[in-house]
């Protein structure tokens, strides 16, 4: 991560500044604290949430039914459903400004209330928040640091810089040597947390103007986009509605014209029909269809924050991932050793020279690994607990080596030298040494071809982005002297090990089906270029052609400039919290949809910024958890394909609610305007429209939303967020199926009136309500499955099955039951008339599957030709 780069500092003596100083810096800086944007008035809020389409959709829908409950005895039912339909989508999307709101919530509960400060020359407790410029902070191991600031005083002084950069690997920091400027190891972070020493820091910066407060500040002005899915369910309700109206006026004005029907009746049928032709249950469709994909995706591990991120992760072209614990195991692991005089080995082939080298960097370890009501506790530098590993996985451990050589005097591992130093007591009275470090720090006694054969291995680890680790020792006589320059010199090279963070099994295939599936994996990651490029490559994410960009390089690059190679760059490394939105941007402005993952809190804003911000829920940060759509339980990128995977059905499922519902709504308008101008007046009451709209479209598709996804969902391109809703086929299948019951429902018309009597409209009207209720219900069948109907295709789902039964159940009662028919304006059918209606309510069914037959074979053939 790129730090700004601090200015010539004015030192402060060492007593400390003056209480009068201090509080003349705080009234010119103000407090130490975090400020959050302003929040909107709830009005405004509500205010927002009413004015996008959909809403407008629903609001003139519960103008309507109370119209038609006030001045035409219609019942307050439909306002009621329509007007709750309403409050729980503003609801649902005022909840989800709240869940943003905690993601700055949580960065400022990071802010510790209290901190150790030498003013006036005496040490003293006082609120963080009062911290100025200028203030020297004593800081000791399990502090947290309260501002950004430079050290002037130190011992060991290491510092966990993860919930800044990501990365878990404690920070070491030095003194500052020159005040015209300090480097990036000379200086620490608000947010960030003393694992080791002591230090005297003075403080540069406070509030928003430190690197927590940057983020807090991008937190602020990162806007969330609207989902694919609003965007074309708005341009779809602005669509419908519009159509709706205008067939309700013409309706109303055809009433007058041609039938002479009086003012209100005219209005009401033509009211009724405009309400009838928006499908008001969609919203809630869609709503349980996204509730549904948010258990089952929690069942994989994915738990969804922002219901609509359900759909837009089954859309997303670019999966931005992080390195550490979500494409790797975030566990350091020995993969590689090497003695003097032998070939680099495998870690788990262990000879005995490999043995013995084990055994020396078991003997100079701290790191403890114990398993707690059977979960693994760790205590140790990552380093260290690499070795505890690689030694249990072999059947050793550090307490074997210490009976046979027990520990004496231990030198800790110091960031100036890079070096820790054990003496060990042996049973034929004298001492084993052992150094363990950096390579280039060992006091060995080479020779030049020894030199030589251990540096090409060094840097032949180095190459494959594994951490080298070297050991030295010498057995020499027991003494009591504990001068650590004496008893390290002349050492003999025991050998070397290779560590890296080794990749999760399961991301191969997972990158591989992301691949398949048309996305692109991207890495972004705060580590080396060199490690990062090489676990790119083993896990498949890094191929020929494709590029890696480091954060320096990448700050190089105009806007157009990054956007021109944007689709060739695979790996980011060594990058910012602002290089992370930049991509992200980028992305997007490419017109794609972007999946962020990341767990500190310097990816907070990118992942806010994201379409899906993805959050680790085991090494995530509160604050970039609160910032996130989707938190993964178990950290793992085969997780998110699995959840691409359910996002992907609840799409499709999402697809054929629409066509369920919207076609049939063509349908009686055009029923409705074809029979007035034959002159055959309304072939249905407003009422019968209502309860077809509610109940015959309403209970099933309902049900539609446990559909199991379709098997080539995985193997066809993202949805382009520029792409209609009508795309793939579902415009063609909704005019069929529009069309289809147009022809069916006139016919049936005009034969119940004119064919089985003489001009008796109750006879027609009876029979279009059961064939138009009931036979697009019986089609959900058609339309539920991509693939030909079977028979375990119509068991798939019996949840809709019993819906089906039920609603079915109703409308036949309504149709037959004396009392009902009158309510509704119906009549008992002769035998006769069942014998038409039954046959015709299949026949959508009948003319979808046909098409659905031919349109497949069509493409069967089209493949055949091209190979």
């Amino acid at each position: 991560m790129k730090r700004k780069e601090m200015t010539k500092i004015q030192l402060t003596a060492q007593q400390g500044l003056t209480a009068k100083e201090a509080q003349a810096r705080l009234a010119a800086t103000g407090t130490n604290e975090l400020v959050a944007a302003k929040k909107p008035a709830l009005w405004q809020q509500i205010a927002r949430h009413l004015s996008d389409v959909s809403s407008l959709v629903l609001l003139f829908a519960v103008g309507l039914a109370s119209y038609m409950a006030l001045f035409q005895g219609g019942g307050w039912t439909k306002t009621i459903v329509i007007g709750s339909i309403l409050v729980i989508n503003v609801i649902i999307g005022m909840y989800q400004e709240a869940s943003a709101e905690k993601a700055l919530a949580a960065l400022q509960s990071m802010s510790l209330p209290e901190t150790t400060v030498r003013r006036d020359d005496i040490a003293q407790t006082l609120k963080a928040k009062d911290v100025v410029p200028g203030d020297l902070v004593l800081l000791k191991a399990g502090d947290q640091v309260p501002a950004d600031g430079v050290v002037l005083q130190s011992t060991n002084l290491a510092v966990d810089e993860a919930v800044l950069t990501g990365e878990s690997v404690p920070v070491t920091k030095e003194k500052l040597t020159d005040p015209a400027g300090a480097t990036e190891s000379q200086q620490v972070f608000s947010g960030t947390a003393v694992t080791a020493g002591t230090a005297v820091i003075q403080v540069v910066t406070t509030g928003m103007a430190t690197e927590l407060g940057q983020i807090a500040g991008l937190l602020n002005k990162t806007k969330k986009r609207a989902t694919p899915l609003q965007g074309r369910l708005n341009k779809l309700s602005a669509w419908l509605t519009t159509f709706a109206v205008l067939g309700g006026m013409v309706i109303f004005a055809l009433s007058i014209w041609m039938q002479n029907q009086g003012l209100a009746d005219s209005l009401m049928i033509g009211i009724s029909l405009a309400v009838a032709a928006v499908p008001e249950t969609l919203p809630i469709i869609v709503t349980i269809s996204l509730a549904h994909g948010v258990k089952r995706m929690a069942k994989r591990n994915a738990i969804m924050r922002r219901v609509n991120a359900v759909e837009t992760i089954g859309g997303v072209d670019v999966i931005a991932s992080d390195k550490t614990g979500t494409l790797t195991q975030n566990q350091m692991t020995i993969t590689r050793y090497w003695t003097p005089n032998s070939n680099a080995a495998a870690a788990e082939d262990l000879t005995p020279a490999g043995e013995k080298l084990m055994r020396y960097l078991g003997l100079a370890t701290n790191a403890e690994i114990q398993v707690v009501n059977g979960k693994e506790e760790t205590m140790g530098d990552p380093t260290e607990l690499a070795i505890i590993r690689w030694m249990s996985s072999h059947d050793r451990s550090r307490q074997k080596f210490e009976k046979k050589a027990p520990r004496l005097a231990e030198d800790p591992f110091d960031s100036t030298k890079k070096t820790m130093a054990t003496v060990h007591s042996l049973a034929d009275g004298q001492q084993l040494v052992i150094v363990k470090g950096a390579f280039d720090r060992l006091p060995i006694a080479w020779t030049p071809d020894q030199l030589a054969q251990a540096q090409a291995i060094h840097d032949q680890f180095g190459q494959q982005a594994l951490r080298v680790l070297s050991v030295g020792y010498k057995v020499m006589p027991a003494t009591t002297t504990h001068d650590w320059a004496t008893l390290t010199k002349n050492l003999t090279f025991a050998g070397l090990v290779g560590i890296i963070d080794p990749p999760r099994p399961e991301v191969i295939p997972a990158i591989r089906e992301a691949k398949r599936a048309g996305i692109k994996p991207v890495m972004i990651t705060g580590d080396h270029m060199v490690t990062a490029e090489a676990i790119a490559k083993e896990i498949g994410l890094l191929t020929p052609g494709q590029l890696v960009m480091s954060g320096d390089e990448l700050q190089t690059l105009t806007d157009a400039e990054l956007a021109s190679q944007i689709e060739d760059i695979a790996v980011y490394a060594r990058v910012s919290p602002t290089d992370k939105i930049r991509i992200v941007q980028a992305w997007q402005n490419a017109g794609k949809t972007v999946a962020m993952t990341g767990d500190g809190v310097n990816d907070a804003p990118a992942l806010k910024a994201a379409d899906v911000g993805i959050a680790m829920g085991i090494t995530g940060t509160e604050v970039s958890k609160g910032a996130a759509d989707m938190v993964l339980t178990d950290d793992n990128f085969a997780t998110i394909i699995a959840a691409v995977r359910e996002g992907r059905t609840v799409y499709q499922n999402i697809l054929k609610a629409v066509e369920f519902l919207v076609g049939v709504n063509f349908a009686q308008i055009f029923l409705m305007v074809g029979a007035v101008l034959m002159g055959w007046g309304a072939p249905l009451l407003a009422e019968q429209l209502l309860l077809i709209n509610v109940l015959a479209d309403g209970i099933p598709g309902f049900y539609i939303s446990r559909e199991p996804g379709e098997k080539e969902a995985m193997e066809q391109p993202p949805v382009a967020n520029d792409e209609s809703l009508f795309a793939r086929g579902l415009g063609s299948r909704l005019a069929t199926r529009a069309v289809t019951f147009t022809f069916l429902t006139l016919g049936i018309y005009a034969i119940g009136r004119f064919g089985l009597t003489a001009g008796q409209a109750t006879m027609g009207m009876t029979m279009v309500f059961l064939v138009l209720a009931v036979g697009s219900m019986v089609d959900i069948y058609a339309i539920k499955d991509r693939q030909p109907l079977t028979l375990k295709s119509l068991k798939r789902n019996p949840r809709l099955n019993g819906a089906m039964a039920l609603a079915i159940a109703l409308v036949i009662a309504i149709a037959t039951i004396p009392g009902l028919q009158s309510m509704f304006g119906l009549i008992s059918l002769p035998a006769v008339a069942w014998l038409i209606v039954v046959p015709a309510m299949f026949v959508p069914t009948i003319v979808l599957e046909i098409a659905k037959r031919w349109q497949r074979q069509s493409t069967t053939n089209w493949v055949a030709e091209i190979d």
